[in-house]
């Protein structure tokens, strides 16, 4: 019970999105354009990823040019964006998704907008010698053991498109982008990622709020958090076994490479347990590498679930989550697995004393790895680090520059968050007229 509480703490301090609620709304009319990149040292091309059977989008495909470290990732829609340096130009784009075959295709042979890709799902034949091997404790104990063969030992420069959102019931209310240089230290080192804002905007709608406002606290630091391989006690905690049970559910695979999937959750030992998680993840049967993993935490107990995420509420006022998902996804270069995307969401709900009606509220945030470098293990740790507590929304400035991001490669917006970002940037224009 002591390493249950321990760990409870642990996970609260660390894992947790942090609301801050305040009774008043916030005025923020700071308006500050970023001059634009050059785009003349870079082209830029848009499409949607499709299953060649069903021609249903694929969500979150990885889209890479070849012989580099530059990447991106489709959208919850199967769209995607990439900006290609002029230098590149005769590379290719691989997209590659679980369950499918890698495609290869000329940049030279794409449109700028309007690309339809075509994925083909991948006949499974299922080997003796894998089938046989279905202990699932012993493979996630082997994944374990094999991190540093399979995701190295070295710190990691990555520049990374970070995108936190706030919706109430529908409506978008907050739309929140930058790129940050990350320094991703290695699990062995023990010490704890970094991170810089290089750019980023923020458009907010605070008439939608009614008369509650809130803050996300250390949602950029929360998708670095659930890279359970950097740390897997974040999620699992030292006394795996004890809390969870896992099961081996079915094989996929991506290329040539065999996909084991093993699903845990945790254990009902007790009438009313601590929310811990349930989940899927998919490991490469010969190296035993985690190359994606899905998971839920259990929200059943809704005052220790939402214990988890308030930092600070009014009176008069309960919180709770109805619905927490994460995702974290890597992609395999020289031999090498690596980071390369995370996102969760999180559905609560408000209620307030003496009032009928709850509102539903939506955050999600999302980090795409875009490009990066390995680091030489003895550099020089940057000293301009955000705390893991920042609030975003506090550090990144409003902007209507419809050019702003440059030669970055980015999430393309979905159509609702595109929407609410022009209808927002429009009302901001307009005050811009008026002053």
């Amino acid at each position: 019970m002591n390493k249950m509480k321990s760990y409870l703490f642990y996970f609260r301090c660390i894992m947790g999105l942090f609301f801050f609620f305040l009774a008043i709304i916030q005025s923020e009319a700071q308006i500050n354009p970023t001059n634009n990149s050059d785009s003349s040292s870079f082209k830029y091309f848009k499409g949607t990823i499709l299953d060649s059977k069903t021609k249903n989008e694929l969500t979150f495909a990885s889209i890479t040019i070849s012989g580099s470290n530059i990447s991106t990732i489709s959208n919850s829609e199967g769209n995607f964006l990439i900006k290609i340096p002029t230098d590149r130009q005769d590379a290719s784009l691989i997209i590659s998704f679980l369950g499918y075959k890698d495609k290869v295709v000329s940049i030279k042979d794409l449109k700028q907008e309007k690309n339809l890709l075509y994925l083909e799902p991948v006949n499974i034949l299922l080997k003796e010698v894998v089938v046989n091997v279905m202990d699932a404790n012993k493979i996630f104990s082997n994944v374990l053991n094999n991190r540093s063969k399979n995701y190295g030992d070295s710190p990691i420069q990555m520049i990374s498109f970070y995108r936190e959102s706030i919706k109430k019931r529908r409506t978008y209310i907050s739309v929140l982008e930058s790129i940050v240089d990350i320094q991703k230290m290695p699990f062995s080192t023990g010490l704890q990622d970094q991170v810089n804002i290089l750019k980023g905007r923020k458009n907010a709608d605070y008439t939608k709020l009614d008369t509650v406002n809130f803050k996300l606290e250390g949602g950029l630091f929360s998708a670095l958090y659930i890279d359970i391989i950097k740390d897997p006690s974040n999620i699992f905690s030292e006394n795996v076994f004890e809390l969870y049970d896992f099961h081996f559910e079915d094989i996929t695979q991506i290329n040539d490479k065999q996909v084991l999937i093993i699903s845990f959750k945790q254990k009902l030992s007790n009438e009313d347990p601590n929310p811990l998680y349930s989940g899927k993840l998919f490991i490469d049967a010969k190296s035993f590498a985690i190359i994606s993993a899905t998971f839920q935490l259990n929200v059943e107990n809704k005052i220790k679930a939402g214990l988890i995420f308030t930092r600070k509420k009014p009176k008069g006022v309960v919180i709770y989550p109805t619905e927490v998902s994460y995702q974290v996804d890597y992609r395999q270069q020289n031999n090498k697995w690596i980071f390369s995307y995370s996102r969760g969401d999180i559905t609560f709900k408000l209620n307030w004393d003496k009032w009928i009606f709850n509102t539903t509220y939506n955050t999600t945030f999302e980090l795409v790895n875009t490009d990066w470098q390995n680091q030489d293990s003895k550099a020089q740790i940057n000293t301009q680090k955000l705390s893991p507590y920042v609030i975003m929304s506090d550090k990144i400035p409003k902007s209507v520059d419809l050019e702003f991001w440059g030669e970055y490669n980015i999430i393309e917006p979905e159509k609702s968050i595109e929407s609410a970002i022009k209808k927002i940037q429009r009302k901001k224009l307009q005050e811009i007229l008026i002053e």
